[in-house]
């Protein structure tokens, strides 16, 4: 059965027909939760809200075919509450390193660095970091899909690289001074 079919389906209430939604879309609204959030728990946290938002509002639902522009939209909202109630980013588990290879330390050291990067931005511009570049939609999907207008995306994308960027410079600098002082 296709997607829209049992959205349409869960939309009349059937519970059945809605647990085949979310198993068919729950690993995709986690990625982009768990890639806003920053944290495993606010992240599923956030996939649970927004399911449940999801079976509520799913009978106002105009057009299947959107769902999953829809359910995102809402699982990004969803991430926006969390994390400005929770007011914090967690690091991910570190990854178990082998100290003998100096390529692998290089590369866990690059994504330190991209992680306090990427924690440094609002979880508005994570959104359209995740949306654009990790799930790859174009601009006007990102508008479609967090329900604001293009230009907004197109600003809050160049911001949010722009802050990155410089957050990465930022940190190459204070990690090049450390290493001068010691």
């Amino acid at each position: 059965m296709q997607l829209r079919e049992l959205v349409e389906q869960a939309g009349r209430g059937d519970h059945e027909a809605f647990a085949a939604v979310v198993r068919a879309s729950a690993a995709r609204l986690y990625a982009i939760a768990y890639r806003i959030l920053r944290d495993a728990d606010l992240a599923n946290d956030a996939l649970q809200e927004a399911l449940v938002k999801v079976w509520d509002d799913l009978p106002a639902l105009r057009d299947p075919d959107r769902f999953d522009a829809w359910a995102a939209r809402i699982t990004c909202r969803c991430c926006y509450r969390l994390a400005k109630h929770e007011r914090r980013f967690a690091l991910p588990a570190p990854a178990d390193p082998e100290p003998d290879t100096t390529t692998f330390v290089a590369q866990v050291a690059d994504q330190d660095e991209m992680e306090r990067g990427f924690r440094r931005l609002s979880p508005e511009h994570r959104a359209v970091l995740v949306l654009h570049y990790y799930l790859g939609l174009t601009l006007g999907e990102v508008a479609d899909t967090l329900d604001i207008p293009p230009g907004t995306v197109g600003s809050r994308l160049h911001y949010a690289v722009r802050s990155l960027r410089a957050a990465l410079e930022s940190e190459a600098r204070t990690t090049e001074a450390w290493e001068r002082s010691t």
